[in-house]
């Protein structure tokens, strides 16, 4: 099977976003039962804790270590409040190197909820195409694991990304996507003007998602083989489609993405 895609907005793991922090844990809880169930390597030491890997490869540039610790602390401290027992890693990944170290790469491969914080939007893209790291978090994501991304880190899952140098192709986790963060809720149409300069005209592109902070989309696989894409935290999400479609929701509300 193939967890769930978390895309979120930036403004990641700060005061005000722990509703979408809950609704990660909640839904990467049939990964466990699944990781149990194949006997991955260090089951034993931690049977029924729900392993998160948060993975600074965006902040390498500025201070990976702080947006590492900055996650980890909120997701213990929202995982506390749900009753949820994790056990919480930083897998750094910032390098060529690292991304191809199998120890690193075993970590990814084990998790279940594999989490991207912000930062620069290149270097994810650039660091885990083709790398044992990259390899291992899609190992984890067909036994059921959820792949999330903020700001840079969502950028990066979709099929296109765009950076202060132009545009570049994304990992694909998503598609047909191009990720907008920092989505203002005051000019919510500027989002696609905002990318679309870096999107070629013959990418196969299907819509872009605009996510204001602390606001995200949980994309669970349904039994037909579609995700339903569920809107968490306190802004707006709203979908801008290559025909001309706008969605727009808030908390709690399904939008009807086709990808």
């Amino acid at each position: 099977m193939s967890g769930p895609i978390g895309l979120h907005g930036g403004g990641e793991c700060l005061s005000g976003d722990e509703p979408f922090l809950a609704s990660l844990l909640a839904a990467a809880r049939p990964a466990v039962t699944e990781r149990l169930g194949t006997c991955l390597p260090g089951t034993s030491s931690d049977p029924g804790r729900l392993r998160v890997a948060i993975v600074p490869t965006a902040a390498a540039r500025q201070d990976a270590g702080r947006a590492a610790a900055t996650c980890g602390t909120a997701i213990e401290r929202t995982a506390a409040r749900a009753g949820v027992e994790a056990w919480i890693s930083t897998v750094p990944i910032v390098d060529i190197a690292s991304a191809a170290s199998p120890t690193l790469a075993a970590v990814l491969a084990g998790a279940d909820v594999v989490y991207l914080p912000g930062g620069d939007p290149d270097l994810i893209p650039t660091l885990f195409a083709g790398s044992a790291a990259w390899r291992a978090i899609l190992a984890a994501h067909a036994r059921g694991a959820v792949v999330a991304g903020a700001s840079a880190g969502a950028m990066a899952l979709g099929g296109w990304t765009w950076t202060p140098a132009g545009g570049q192709p994304g990992l694909g986790l998503v598609p047909g996507l191009v990720v907008a963060p920092h989505l203002d809720p005051r000019r919510p149409e500027s989002v696609a003007s905002r990318v679309a300069v870096a999107v070629p005209p013959d990418a196969a592109l299907r819509g872009i998602v605009g996510l204001a902070e602390r606001t995200g989309l949980i994309g669970e696989r349904q039994p037909g083989g579609e995700r339903r894409w569920r809107v968490h935290g306190e802004g707006l999400a709203r979908w801008e489609g290559r025909d001309g479609t706008v969605l727009e929701g808030r908390d709690g509300d399904v939008l009807a993405l086709p990808i």
